[in-house]
């Protein structure tokens, strides 16, 4: 019976730091949550904002709410490995649980814009795998943005006019998909991830274990 990475004696995988980013429509949160939905080893990483919470969101599982006097001092701290203001709010990312994810070999999804990943990537790099998602045409993206029936007409078009600067940022990344089906495309995002996870840099006990698998151990 095959065994996983970590049933071998002295072997276990260090986590990875997975960002999807995409313009708005692009198709980035369907797939965030159909990969979340599909593997157990990957979770929504939980940032800490000072917007109120809205109805039926809970502190800790939803975000980390807090007011600007704390958010302040977990920047002065060194708190976050990324934090950026959004619409006359401030949001960010807790080091502590980043760090510990990492260790444990647990995965953390962000769905975080180019900003936050070059950040990230400043602070973690080794640990990050960065997804960019571009849709197959302007014309589709357009076209997905209607669908929604979310937004109105001048909405749209503020996001389809933030597209091509958003767009442009595409080289920044380890991987550029295009997503044409959004089934292909979460294959794809599954296919860096396992991959990824089987990186030799990410395999915490290798060095001892093929020492002992040489000397017939």
């Amino acid at each position: 019976m095959d065994m996983s990475l970590d049933e071998l004696p002295g072997l276990r995988r260090r986590g990875l730091l997975i960002v999807l980013s995409s313009p708005s429509g692009a198709g980035k949160s369907t797939i965030s949550r159909m990969l979340l939905a599909s593997d157990p080893e990957v979770t929504l990483s939980v940032s800490a904002t000072t917007r109120p919470k809205r109805s039926g969101e809970r502190d800790d599982v939803d975000y980390h709410f807090v007011d600007d006097a704390e958010f302040d001092r977990m920047i002065a701290a060194g708190d976050f490995v990324e934090w950026a203001p959004v619409f006359g709010y401030r949001y960010g990312t807790p080091k502590a649980p980043v760090k510990a994810a990492l260790k444990a070999g647990r995965d953390i999804l962000f769905d975080i814009d180019w900003q936050g990943t070059q950040q990230l990537h400043a602070a973690m790099g080794e640990d990050l795998v960065r997804i960019f998602i571009l849709p197959p045409s302007m014309a589709e993206l357009e076209r997905r943005l209607h669908s929604r029936g979310t937004d109105t007409d001048q909405v749209i078009a503020d996001r389809m006019a933030r597209a091509e600067g958003e767009i442009s940022h595409w080289p920044e990344y380890d991987y550029v998909l295009v997503n044409r089906d959004t089934a292909e495309c979460l294959g794809e995002v599954r296919a860096i991830v396992a991959a990824e996870r089987l990186k030799r840099s990410r395999q915490v006990g290798m060095v001892p274990f093929v020492r002992d698998l040489v000397a017939g151990g």
